[in-house]
């Protein structure tokens, strides 16, 4: 843009009319106009916005605007609103809104942009994350009409509707003095801005505000070695009566850590033990227990510890000593409960190991949050667990049991492939058939990531054959649409919109979306193209590396009470941040930055690392220790190393210790973030000195 064009712009924008109404009619030869159709801002106390414009960036343009009120104003609602001067066929923002009614609020502002494209132009819109910490008090939030073509910022009170969307709510007020908005525009016409619309604004958005805080030592300044040293001290000493189990099964003697504790087993505490879950100990694509078992090898293997290493081996036996079913293996390994009446209150307890029975993870479509005996198998937790098993066998024990047991699962896995290439999701637990939901979605990628693994071990080139055919169909129906559909899309805690499977949400068109499936999609195709050297797998594994990175905080909000750069939400219908999933995504994103020659990436991996560990209770983390005793007094140092999962999840924050949580899941916390530290500090042995 001209320096003439762009002052004729700005007298232009600064000329506001007199009725309190303010647009923006931008001149139809101009740049900015073959994007932008109308930018409209709404009036506050009767008068019109002072608004500039400024290109920041060959391509950026920084629009502010500003308000001197001499009173303050409560209202509903102000907003901004953007129509694009072109016919999107592409929509992203980062939450869902399907009715008027809902809005972005500005607490699942990580990475805020809206972004509308088709073929030709790409129009993002990115709040100025400076005046959201200026005006602290103002809350903000942001949304996309598809149907109506525009994007709209705004200020708003709100409230949190079904788990997790929100809705505008009354009584927004605007103190007195000058009040701030604004926002930045990312317009390009550039293939490679065309091919990767997030590319570009995750550039910008870690450039300006996540670089000088990751410089500063954010989110953790100091080693993590103590955090992890924390870790298996709480799994291990303080706790160890609560998280430890170990039992014998087929002669064998066999251990892991419990699914999940809470705070009424902490040996601190004074009431009766309350277990909040049925007690048990899962290999799913979530809460892995041999997954945390490689990062205790590891760390035991590195610190000569033969006590680590035993329980490490145990876990290992656990894994193996799963019954297989025609290759089928269950997920979860479990107690049955009781109620039990102590001192007038009625608790939940286990019933013991000696009355184990295998099952499936309950997040499932035909038995959700219901015991996990009757829940039918899931491929996904299968593929990672046989994955783990033969990370295993490369890189800690030639145990040749591993790689069979991963065959004789894989040998049937691909007679499930369909003619597309797809992996179904689930299988009835009789009959073994798919229950046709989601058999055409991307947790066929873990699948790849786990053929393309055996083939290279056995030398069997089918499997490579099956991966292939199966990473082609997700790159070919997934990755354009952004059908990040996966089981916890729907069948977790957030179960909004679950009538939606494989339906787009109108107003927004977008489907609901999950950043799982997105890491496995990100993942096969990194692996793929190391093997094959074909560049199509990596321009494409990084379009979706960078669609997962805009669910990764960019910045510090003045909102959030604990460290939350490089930390991760969940999907674009959840609240958290920091969420546990940051862990195992850290080292593949790493992965691309070194493959890329891009050190974004490798800032963003270790980011990650390190905001896992954040909620960690323990003396390295002040602010969330804080917050930990403002819920839990009774917590102390028998505690350290207790972790919850993530923060914020109801969608609701406070400096008071809301949302804090009250449960750790070892193999979802604290024990997955000491795996993901021990296994990048092998892989990387001077990226985290």
């Amino acid at each position: 843009m001209s320096k003439y064009l762009l002052a004729i712009l700005l007298s232009f924008c600064t000329a506001g009319n007199n009725n309190g109404s303010k647009n923006i009619q931008l001149p139809q030869q101009d740049l900015i106009s073959k994007y932008i159709a109308e930018i409209k801002f709404d009036s506050l106390a009767s008068q019109a916005p002072v608004v500039t414009m400024e290109q920041v960036e060959p391509g950026i343009i920084k629009v502010h605007a500003s308000f001197t009120l001499a009173n303050h104003v409560r209202i509903n609602d102000w907003r901004v609103t953007i129509k694009p001067a072109f016919t999107p066929n592409f929509h992203w923002a980062p939450h869902l809104t399907p009715t008027d009614s809902n809005i972005i609020a500005q607490h699942v502002f990580r990475a805020p942009a809206l972004i509308m494209a088709n073929d030709k132009k790409l129009l993002v819109v990115i709040a100025d994350l400076d005046l959201i910490k200026k005006n602290n008090g103002v809350d903000w939030y942001m949304d996309m009409d598809a149907l109506q073509n525009k994007l709209l910022l705004g200020t708003s009170l709100s409230h949190v509707g079904p788990h997790v969307l929100f809705e505008r709510k009354k009584g927004q007020i605007i103190p007195d003095g000058v009040f701030e908005f604004g926002f930045y525009l990312v317009l390009s016409d550039d293939d490679a801005s065309l091919h990767d619309p997030w590319r570009k604004p995750l550039a910008f958005l870690w450039k300006k505000w996540a670089e000088p805080l990751y410089a500063a030592g954010e989110p953790i300044k100091d080693q993590l070695q103590p955090y992890v040293q924390h870790t298996y001290n709480w799994a291990f000493n303080t706790w160890e009566k609560a998280v430890w189990q170990e039992f014998e099964l087929k002669g064998k003697k066999v251990g892991a850590p419990v699914f999940i504790v809470n705070t009424t087993q902490s040996p601190n505490f004074r009431g009766e033990v309350n277990e909040r879950e049925f007690r048990s100990i899962w290999n799913q694509a979530w809460f892995s227990s041999l997954r945390s078992a490689q990062g205790l090898y590891r760390y035991g293997r590195r610190v000569n510890d033969s006590v680590l290493l035993k329980k490490a081996r145990m876990t290992k036996e656990l894994a193996l000593s799963f019954p297989q079913t025609d290759g089928l293996f269950s997920s979860v390994i479990a107690t049955p409960m009781q109620s039990v009446k102590v001192n007038d209150k009625t608790v939940n307890r286990s019933t013991g190991w000696q009355h184990y029975y295998f099952g499936n993870s309950n997040r499932n479509p035909v038995s959700a949050w219901e015991g996990a005996e009757k829940a039918p198998w899931h491929i996904v937790d299968m593929s990672w667990t046989a994955y783990l098993m033969l990370t295993w066998y490369t890189e800690l024990e030639k145990d040749e049991r591993l790689v069979k047991y991963a065959t004789r699962y894989a040998d049937k896995l691909i007679t499930l492939q369909d003619a597309e290439g797809f992996f179904p999701a689930w299988l009835d637990l009789k009959t073994k058939r798919p229950l046709n939901v989601l058999d055409k979605s991307p947790e066929t990628s873990m699948s790849v990531t786990f053929l393309l693994k055996l083939a290279e071990i056995t030398k069997n080139k089918k499997y490579q054959v099956a991966a292939f055919k199966a990473l082609d169909a997700v790159v070919k129906k997934i990755v354009p649409a952004g059908q990040w559909e996966d089981f916890e899309t729907y069948w977790s805690c957030s179960r909004v919109l679950d009538s939606m499977v494989n339906k787009k949400i109108p107003r927004n068109d977008q489907y609901k979306q999950n950043t799982l499936s997105i890491y496995w999609t990100a993942e096969a195709l990194l692996n793929a193209y190391k093997l094959t050297g074909t560049g199509k797998y990596l321009s494409v594994g990084q379009r979706v590396m960078d669609e997962l990175l805009m669910f990764q905080a960019s910045w510090q909000p003045p909102f959030i009470a604990i460290h939350a750069l490089g930390g991760f939400g969940v999907m674009n219908a959840d609240g958290e941040w920091n969420d546990s999933r940051q862990s195992l995504f850290a080292e593949l994103i790493i992965r691309y930055g070194k493959e890329l020659n891009n050190n974004e990436y490798v800032e963003r991996g270790i980011a990650a690392l390190k905001a896992s560990f954040v909620m960690m209770y323990c003396p390295e983390n002040p602010a969330t220790k804080r917050q930990w005793e403002k819920v839990y007094p009774f917590f102390n140092e028998k505690d350290y190393g207790f972790m919850m999962e993530n923060y914020g999840h109801g969608g609701k924050t406070d400096s008071n210790g809301l949302g804090i949580g009250e449960f750790t899941i070892y193999d979802w916390g604290n024990g997955a973030a000491a795996e993901a530290y021990n296994r990048i500090v092998d892989h990387y042995t001077d990226l985290l000195k």
